[in-house]
């Protein structure tokens, strides 16, 4: 059972591997072409860009008064996270070596591209810019977090988790003893191969 299991989640990622490559095939073909961190778009959708962006004064005269009364804290978030951010790859920079554990590429997470997109004004690829960092910080925490997780407890749960890491459907039964050190071995060892 155990192996048929390994194998069923071999192939979800293999497809999911490949649904995500065809997918960014498709808008790469239909869109833009990237040139090394420079994503450029055709001539004639660059210019229709251009021609839809909503300029900063009609931009803020149709939003909604909420929006700016949240504003602050919204922004607020941006020193916590930067005290994340410094804390996490501090933390991955020391024990990471000591561990023996790959690791985690910041710029693999953190990705600030929409800023080259020419039909938002300045204040909507400001609003881009924060949640990139912000959800780019999370998902390379969390990774940092489950590589973490698989070197010291790569045991599920006994109850049912939401949003758990890609590694955790891997990790061993709750309560399954048999072995439990020998495989904890693989799994660390599974860590130094990472990439």
């Amino acid at each position: 059972m155990e192996e048929r299991i390994k194998h069923l989640l071999n192939q979800i990622s293999v497809l999911e591997s490949e649904l995500q490559a065809e997918l960014h095939q498709r808008e790469v073909k239909l869109f833009y072409r990237i040139t090394g961190k420079h994503v450029e778009f055709d001539k004639a959708v660059g210019k229709a860009h251009r021609e839809l962006k909503v300029g900063i004064v009609r931009w803020i005269l149709s939003s909604r008064p909420q929006n700016f009364l949240a504003a602050p804290f919204v922004y607020g978030l941006v020193f916590p996270l930067v005290f994340l951010d410094l804390c996490i790859s501090i933390y991955q920079a020391i024990c990471f070596p000591i561990y023996g554990i790959a690791k985690v590429k910041r710029a693999d997470y953190i990705v600030m591209d929409r800023w080259q997109l020419h039909y938002l004004n300045f204040m909507e690829r400001f609003h881009c810019a924060y949640c990139e960092y912000a959800n780019g910080l999370i998902a390379y925490a969390s990774e940092i977090a489950a590589r973490t997780e698989q070197y010291w407890c790569p045991i599920k749960h006994a109850r049912k988790v939401l949003g758990t890491h890609a590694r955790y459907e891997r990790f061993l039964a709750y309560g399954e003893a048999e072995q439990y050190q020998e495989r904890l071995a693989q799994f660390r060892d599974a860590l130094r191969k990472q990439q």
